[in-house]
């Protein structure tokens, strides 16, 4: 374990500050997309160009995005926001409950290890947990979904990493949904898009999650269950206002417009809608600038 780095080299105070910096993963060709990933299979060629196309976007933004290499045969690992939290104080690498996701945080620990991030800690057994669980608030609010990705024991030991550091984390149950073969993460259905405005699919919402955000002072725009289908509700925000959705989902694209949300589209229909992962699952940031 690795002593956290106080410098503002890395680092998340929340999800919609500023997007610095971000690691991304080129996507495998090579692995059991269907038996093992539970995707709809994709177009391998088109999975690699959608996601060059993406990484291109996310540097057009602004962002400087480092590249680790495909791993074959782990279809999943291209949504690098699963594996680990990033923290303001280091990496939290996770322990996955997804059997063909668990070589995943050791393959991300050498791609860490690579550019230098600091790691804080590691979860291990009877813990598990994955990053799309997960919704920072700000530096000192981290909201944690339990369902079948996460469970209380992976709560207490990312608890009781970020207690020293006086963050609050704030644990929701999720529903049961399809089962634990589907893929059911707190942020399917929270995404914040500003400080004070987010988008929600209501329906599988935990009541207790919709009344915290009531008393921060946090409203949201509603995704319909067709576009939560197609990652409407899986936003990226790589700045207050400035959002990344997956192309298909034009009733939540014209609700963050009329709102006045710059909203930039990516086609992804193989990289992110065929294996349930939206913008922000492609993505692990690493510095976010408050």
């Amino acid at each position: 374990m690795s002593t956290p780095d106080t410098s503002t080299q890395w680092g998340t105070p929340d999800m919609v500050s500023q997007l610095s910096r971000v690691l991304v993963r080129t996507p495998t060709t090579k692995g059991k997309f269907v038996e093992e990933g539970y995707w709809r299979m994709p177009d391998t060629t088109a999975l690699v160009t959608e996601h060059e196309s993406f990484t291109a976007l996310l540097e057009q933004l602004g962002c400087q995005v480092d590249i680790a290499p495909a791993v074959d045969g782990l279809v999943d690992s291209v949504y690098m926001h699963d594996p680990m939290i990033m923290t303001p104080h280091g990496a939290i690498l996770l322990h996955m409950a997804k059997p063909v996701r668990s070589p995943e945080p050791a393959e991300f620990r050498k791609d860490l290890e690579r550019i230098g991030v600091p790691i804080l800690g590691e979860l291990s057994a009877p813990a598990f947990a994955d990053g799309g669980d997960k919704v920072w608030l700000d530096a000192k609010t981290l909201l944690i979904g339990i369902g079948y990705r996460t469970n209380e024991a992976g709560v207490e030991q990312i608890r009781a990493l970020l207690s020293p550091f006086g963050v609050d984390v704030f644990a929701f149950d999720l529903p049961h949904y399809e089962g634990p073969s589907a893929v059911l993460h707190l942020m399917s259905v929270l995404s914040p898009i500003a400080h004070d405005k987010a988008v929600v699919y209501e329906p599988l919402a935990p009541v207790r999650l919709l009344q915290f955000l009531q008393s921060r002072g946090i409203s949201w725009y509603s995704v319909s269950e067709k576009e939560m289908l197609t990652q409407g509700g899986n936003i990226l925000t790589v700045r207050p206002n400035v959002v990344v959705l997956a192309a298909g989902n034009p009733e939540i694209e014209g609700k963050l417009r009329e709102g006045g949300v710059e909203v930039h589209i990516f086609a992804g229909d193989n990289v992110a809608v065929k294996g349930d992962g939206g913008p922000t699952c492609l993505t692990a940031p690493l510095l976010r600038l408050p």
